[in-house]
């Protein structure tokens, strides 16, 4: 009874012991979490890597006050350790593209092809960056349908950044008539150019003829403007260059063909 009564006590001691450092653990944890969340490095973090390095660090933290506490409890480290090796081993075959997608999250965050409210296109989708998150990155389009692309897939396929420079370059085509003047062409697209607005003197808009093509002459307007004006200054250039054109009298020709009968 005696050594019923002290291997009671003693196992009891071990779970008080394990209990009281699983709790102060988590506490600690928690505090640890708390400064390094207020450190200014941390601040100065993208809110998506702030995110991810929050979440990794407390998966640490809690799996090493697990593993204290284990130890308090008599368990054996050099099994448990082998028991999570194991365990890891087995939940990485089963996770190949969760643990892919970390990775390839990690590696955004990195090296920034891309930041939340950047405009890109990748993986034959175009929107705006909402969020990197641990496993997918969150994209709206300009129609408002929400995506969510695997991290992976991004970091192996190539990605444009549309709004990182701060400006991007607008080109209109506009096709006229073999027998249009084109001293006409260039002035009439000229001058829609220097009515329009939000476009950028430096550098200086041009208007070009670009290609002669198999039933017209092609002339592209080329402006810059910032990146959140590009639709409306595109938008603007179409429409006005197109009732310009009208009021020079000037063709927009239909694809033509000759045939020659003999």
């Amino acid at each position: 009874m005696d050594n019923i009564i002290q291997t009671l006590q003693l196992e009891g001691m071990r779970l008080l012991g394990g209990i009281a450092v699983l709790a102060a653990g988590i506490v600690v944890s928690k505090l640890i979490i708390k400064l390094v969340c207020r450190g200014k490095a941390f601040k100065k973090l993208d809110p998506s890597a702030a995110g991810m390095v929050r979440t990794i660090l407390k998966a640490l933290l809690y799996t090493a006050v697990g593993i204290s506490a284990a130890g308090v409890l008599g368990v054996p480290l050099t099994s448990f350790i082998t028991i999570l090796a194991s365990a890891g081993v087995a939940v990485s075959l089963a996770a190949q593209g969760a643990i892919s997608n970390l990775v390839g999250g990690i590696t955004i965050l990195i090296l920034k092809p891309f930041r939340a409210g950047d405009f890109i296109k990748a993986g034959g989708e175009e929107g705006t960056v909402r969020s990197i998150g641990t496993f997918y990155t969150e994209m709206t389009t300009y129609d408002n349908r929400h995506i969510s692309l695997p991290n992976s897939s991004l970091t192996n396929t190539p990605i444009i950044n549309y709004t990182r420079e701060g400006t991007r370059r607008v080109d209109v085509v506009f096709s006229v008539s073999y027998s249009s003047d084109m001293d006409l062409v260039l002035k009439t697209l000229q001058d829609v150019v220097e009515g329009a607005d939000k476009i950028l003197s430096d550098p200086a808009p041009q208007v070009l003829l670009t290609e002669c093509a198999s039933s017209s002459l092609d002339f592209t307007v080329r402006a810059w403007c910032a990146s959140s004006d590009y639709w409306s200054v595109r938008f603007a250039l179409l429409e006005s260059g197109k009732r310009a054109l009208d009021r020079a009298g000037l063709e927009i020709p239909f694809p033509q063909m000759d045939v020659h009968m003999r």
